[in-house]
């Protein structure tokens, strides 16, 4: 049995560098650290970094407690290259290593793998419009404050393939069919105005823009994860990305429409499609009969929320997915998340009128965080950690002092699924 898990950590960190230094930190440093916060002698940077040393606490030992043997950690920071897995060693040694509580055991990942992204990666063009270039973060390729911040990383208990990794940093937008340059049709919005020199119905992103424009805001990944048991070996294609979420947008509705196209780019390469070219210039999709586990904070719940549903809903009814695991006995669930709904309704603030609230997995009250196997997997078990008041692990998603939020853990949810092979 594979246990196959994401989750969104919230490791973004206000300045490039701060989470590098915050997992260097060895045990007897964080120590030291947490026991200045405690009795209350620390303030400023040194404070901040103390609660975020207790943050990282609380991820390793959830992680801990659900024990993934392949693993996205989605908003870990890097230098926008994924060039060195320094951070993720470090979070291995300085953390995973060590058992955070006495309910449960320390944990290691031999493979490690990070991966560039397109956050904080200066577009050379004024995307908002605002007639400034590389002004900010929305002039970025990918929301983000610095090249690197809201990265993702795969850890693993298990080999990968690291010459058969597909990226598709680069894939142009305009090259996904049926897409084109956003139009602006939210043309009476007061939060989202027209700028000057655009009216309704023009495109938003100039040309030359647009030709450059790549799909992902961060990456879409294919890694191929090799399993042995006894004589045999499997790979299973972890197909991993963290979309844009649908919100935050302009009067072209621009995050709505990339996030679709996002969501969308994963049922057309499991299909096999031939329009998609990856990073070295190989194209196409899987071959047939290929074993996949598509994981990450999607930012897209197929019943209610912001987006654009309809890529969402395609590809948890697609017949290449497992249908047990999208809508029939092993969706994953908490009881956690429909009790911060119904009793909780100053931490879970929205959505709370959600069908199937036992399908969350965020504070936002949505289902965003998926684990969708193949329907030529055998999936056998599922669930989202987030338990409830009377459950074990409750601290870890629940303060009196900072509530459900990042100050915890995380403002998302590990949400795993286990598959039996054949």
């Amino acid at each position: 049995m594979v246990r196959f898990a994401t989750f969104n950590l919230a490791f973004d960190r206000t300045a490039p560098g701060m989470l590098g230094e915050e997992l260097a930190l060895t045990r007897t440093e964080q120590d030291a650290l947490l026991a200045r916060l405690a009795d209350g002698t620390l303030s400023g940077a040194e404070k901040t970094k103390a609660l975020d040393v207790q943050q990282i606490r609380n991820i390793a030992e959830i992680v801990q407690r659900t024990r993934p043997d392949v693993l996205l950690l989605s908003e870990f920071d890097n230098d926008g290259k994924g060039s060195d897995t320094t951070d993720l060693k470090a979070f291995n040694a300085n953390y995973l290593a060590y058992a955070q509580h006495d309910e449960v055991k320390a944990i290691g990942y031999p493979v490690l793998q990070n991966f560039a992204t397109n956050t904080g990666l200066m577009s050379g063009h004024d995307l908002n419009l605002d007639g400034k270039r590389n002004n900010g973060p929305d002039d970025a390729w990918g929301f983000g404050n610095y090249h690197g911040q809201y990265a993702f990383a795969v850890m693993s208990r298990y080999p990968i393939d690291t010459r058969q990794i597909r990226t598709f940093q680069k894939f142009k937008w305009k090259e996904m069919p049926g897409e084109a340059n956003p139009v602006i049709d939210d043309c009476h919005n007061p939060r989202a105005p027209i700028p000057s020199g655009r009216q309704c119905g023009d495109a938003w992103y100039s040309d030359a823009a647009w030709q450059q424009y790549p799909l992902s805001s961060k990456n879409h990944a294919d890694v191929p994860v090799h399993i042995r048991q006894g004589d045999r070996e499997e790979v299973i294609h972890f197909l991993i990305s963290h979309p844009t979420p649908p919100i935050f947008g302009n009067a072209a509705r621009h995050n709505v429409r990339r996030n679709r196209a996002e969501v969308a780019f994963w049922q057309d390469y499991v299909e096999g499609e031939s329009y998609m070219v990856d990073d070295a210039g190989k194209a196409g999709g899987l071959p047939v009969g290929a074993r996949f586990v598509i994981a990450g904070d999607l930012n897209a719940d197929p019943q209610i929320g912001d987006g654009d549903r309809t890529a969402i809903r395609d590809l948890h009814d697609h017949v290449l997915v497992n249908q047990a695991v999208t809508k029939g006995a092993l969706i994953p669930v908490s009881q956690g998340g429909p009790e911060c709904l119904a009793s909780q309704p100053d931490q879970c603030k929205r959505n709370n009128n959600r069908p199937t609230p036992e399908r969350i997995t965020s504070s936002s009250g949505l289902q965003l965080d998926h684990v969708l196997p193949s329907a030529n997997l055998n999936a056998v078990a599922s669930g989202v950690f987030w338990p409830a008041s009377f459950e074990p692990g409750y601290h870890l998603v629940y303060d009196p002092k900072l509530g459900i939020a990042k100050g915890v853990s995380s403002d998302h949810r590990l949400v795993w699924v286990d598959v039996a092979l054949d």
